[in-house]
């Protein structure tokens, strides 16, 4: 076999690899997802029905979720969903994991756009490197030399689950004009999302 037919089967092979396995590998998540959500809900079903019925449980889940948010978007459902959080957090394990994985969910959620209020550039872990950060909040900081105002970003480390936290100067964060769902994107891609040239009008 000629080199230039290897190289052809090389690169092509390659290109087919990176096209195939992650259509694959979502599909098997979706499966993994569809099947465990089914067996949740397949030992109900089979008392009420007599039998399993593949796919139930998966639709149930989803009519679940669907209710939980009608229930959310009007004044009562929001004081029970509030009753029913006040609750959970005086569980004694669970009020420590509970505030952070929801505040965590929150901040991707159409509902709650100013958790994360803009994809910034930040100089970390040392000057002269720059890293994507979300900043979460404002704040006034009391120095010897008088007040300095200050943000808190967040830079995620491992994916969006962990992360540091840190406090810079307002001056020296540089906005990056993407929104919160392209910087997602830009982290959860290691990088590989990021636009040729920053900031973005």
């Amino acid at each position: 076999m000629s080199i230039s037919v290897k190289n052809w089967l090389k690169v092509r092979f390659i290109a087919g690899f990176f096209v195939t396995v992650p259509a694959f590998l979502t599909a098997w998540l979706l499966w993994i997802f569809w099947s465990r959500i089914d067996d949740v809900f397949t030992p109900m079903y089979v008392r009420i029905l007599g039998r399993a019925v593949p796919g139930l449980g998966f639709l149930t889940a989803i009519g679940i979720i669907l209710m939980m948010g009608t229930i959310a978007r009007n004044v009562v459902g929001r004081r029970v969903l509030a009753w029913g959080d006040n609750l959970l957090l005086r569980v004694p394990i669970y009020r420590r994991l509970y505030p952070s994985v929801k505040m965590l969910i929150d901040s991707f959620s159409p509902e709650r756009r100013s958790a994360f209020g803009a994809v910034v550039l930040v100089e970390h872990p040392r000057q002269g490197e720059y890293a994507f950060g979300f900043v979460t909040s404002h704040v006034v900081v009391e120095t010897p030399h008088g007040k300095r105002e200050m943000v808190s970003v967040f830079i995620p480390t491992n994916n969006l689950y962990l992360g540091d936290v840190v406090l810079v100067p307002r001056d020296d964060v540089l906005p990056t004009g993407l929104p919160v769902e392209e910087g997602v994107r830009i982290i959860l891609s290691a990088g590989n999302a990021t636009p040729r040239q920053l900031p973005r009008s």
